[in-house]
């Protein structure tokens, strides 16, 4: 065999392995860089690129302090205290710190759950303040790790609870306020997209980098004034105990605007520590959530509506024989002997239910509460004082309610039942909708929408105060028919027992006192009083309504008797407050 011809015949085949493994690589490389791009670019990027999620600040929320907002919900940062079972080295260490430094905010056994390896997180403290989070990241713990939380914080304690609401361990709203403009005050969390370093910190170069700022939450102003707000607590728990009355719930508007100025129900909670509530109804705002009979209120209403239409004026008579018929039942009045021939004044004064069955069918034939008649008590009622139909106020879990159309296709809508809807049974309202009704009423005609929100305050603190707000409805009344209920109310007060107003002001109001329906029927055992009026310096000049409503399981309660003195003394503070003069 030819040695040189062999020798090139090897270094030919080699030539060709070679060649062929070049060729595999570069078609390897091609694959790769070309055809692969995109995947290992972003398989790169997952290795070599985080994504932050820059929390947002959930807004802050003030009442009027008199003319200025002041903070009665903030946020505070607390840290929890995270554990990786897996790589902590000195558990003795670790529990005798977080015993000496975290005290009571520890979990309960938390010392075993350092135990479950197989884990890789488990939570061994929570609300740690900073300074107890500084003292323990001093210590370097090997496997403890910390987050940073925000929680809210309420210096002002259970001030206005129902009002505010919570916010719950997820970050959301619960009740009130806080429920309502939750999406609001939660702002939006920004992004931060970068490519970091091997122990996950952020490296400023980067071409995709990604960085969206965080917005955070409106800080809110509520048209609540806290001095109000503290009051109005304070007279209503001390008067419930007085009158051994189990649940009580205050109304105080400002009628010529809607702005409400209080709002508290007793019993209430702390927002703080609103897991500690045993019984979840302390969280309702019984005032916008509670829809009930508001019995003799609603006389006001209807001996409005029949001096609008002209059928009626106060001082026009009508026979009372303390009962009336109507179809097939009988009206009775609670108070009995103020028989004959009296005025409606009268009847308003000492509450007589068979005067407003009276102005009810003087509204139709004279005789009857025809359908015409109870066409303009609905127009009145539901249409143009809101009594069953949402306010639109800015609080979660407010109900409608129920006024009975005479349209209904049921039937209900009959002659019975407006003859009850005449003095205040028969229908469901609560008790923002009457006092918002009954503030027009009393303020020349006007409804407005009732708000809690005043404005908001910007991050450099400037109050931002919304505008004034306009009337939803105007001239519901004539200007004439509010001057008369206004003084019916004025005389029906004057005579009340128990009244110890300020001399010189004009107050007024009227007692209501309705029965309960207990599986379907009317208890003879339970009764809520109410109290609803106005006050101000002179006639021309109505500067607060007050609402006040009281009851509880097997009380026998009356607007008169349990309801009318918390309203005084609510009444003649805020105749102080806001400095009103008397007149003359």
């Amino acid at each position: 065999m030819n040695l040189e011809l062999l020798k090139g015949s090897r270094t030919r085949i080699l030539a060709t392995v070679i060649l062929v493994i070049v060729a595999i690589f570069v078609v390897r490389l091609f694959y790769l860089q070309v055809i692969r791009h995109d995947y290992y670019v972003g398989v790169a990027k997952q290795t070599q690129e985080s994504r932050f999620i820059i929390p947002a600040s959930r807004g802050e929320i003030y009442a009027m302090n008199g003319d200025i907002p002041d903070q009665i919900v903030m946020n505070e940062s607390v840290y929890t205290v995270f554990a990786d079972p897996f790589t902590v080295d000195d558990k003795t260490k670790v529990v005798d710190s977080l015993k000496q430094i975290a005290g009571g905010n520890v979990r309960p056994n938390f010392d075993q759950l350092l135990d479950l390896k197989q884990t890789r997180y488990q939570i061994l403290a929570n609300k740690l303040t900073r300074t107890q989070a500084d003292k323990l990241k001093a210590l370097n713990l090997q496997g403890i790790g910390f987050q940073e939380v925000s929680q809210r914080v309420y210096p002002e304690g259970a001030l206005a609870a129902q009002v505010l609401g919570f916010v719950d361990t997820n970050g959301a709203g619960q009740y009130g306020i806080e429920q309502y403009e939750n999406d609001a005050l939660n702002g939006k969390n920004g992004l931060l997209q970068a490519v970091t370093d091997v122990s996950k910190v952020p490296l400023t170069i980067g071409k995709d980098n990604t960085s969206i700022p965080a917005q955070n939450g409106k800080n809110i102003v509520l048209t609540i004034d806290r001095n109000v707000q503290s009051q109005v607590e304070n007279i209503l728990a001390t008067d419930m105990q007085k009158l051994n009355v189990k649940n009580g719930s205050v109304l105080v508007m400002n009628p010529n605007n809607g702005k409400v100025l209080a709002m508290a129900n007793n019993p209430s909670f702390d927002p703080a520590n609103y897991g500690q509530v045993a019984d979840p109804a302390d969280f309702n705002n019984n005032t916008v959530s509670a829809p009930y009979e508001p019995g003799s209120d609603v006389k006001t209403y209807t001996l409005a509506t029949g001096i609008d239409k002209g059928v009626v004026k106060a001082s026009d008579t009508y026979n009372n024989t303390d009962h009336i018929k109507v179809e097939d039942i009988t009206v009775s009045n609670a108070t009995l002997g103020h028989t004959g021939n009296i005025t409606f004044q009268t009847a308003l004064t000492w509450s007589l239910n068979t005067g407003f069955v009276t102005v009810a069918e003087r509204l139709g034939d004279g005789k009857n509460i025809t359908k015409s008649a109870r066409d303009v008590m609905y127009d009145y009622f539901h249409n143009r004082f809101g009594l069953g139909s949402l306010t639109g106020i800015e609080l979660a879990n407010e109900q409608a309610g129920t006024v009975i159309s005479p349209d209904d296709p049921s039937g209900q809508g009959n002659a019975v039942r407006y003859s009850n809807m005449a003095f205040g049974q028969g229908l469901d309202a609560t008790l923002i909708q009457v006092s918002s009704g009954f503030s027009a009423i009393v303020n020349g005609g006007n409804y407005y929408k009732p708000t809690v929100i005043n404005g908001y305050m910007s991050d450099d603190g400037t109050f931002q105060k919304v505008a004034d707000p306009s009337p939803l409805r105007t001239n519901i009344i004539q200007k004439s028919t509010s001057a008369q209920i206004k003084e019916a109310t004025h005389d029906a007060r004057a005579v009340s027992f128990g009244r110890t107003d300020k001399p010189g002001y004009y107050i007024g109001g009227k007692t209501g006192t309705s029965q309960v329906i207990v599986n379907g029927q009317y208890s003879n055992t339970e009764t809520v009083g109410t109290y609803l009026g106005f006050g101000g310096g002179s006639e021309d000049s109505t500067q607060y309504v007050i609402m006040v409503q009281v009851s509880g399981k097997d009380q026998i309660l009356g607007g008169a008797q349990e309801a009318l003195p918390i309203f005084t003394d609510i009444s003649n503070w805020m105749l102080g407050y806001l400095k009103i003069q008397p007149k003359g």
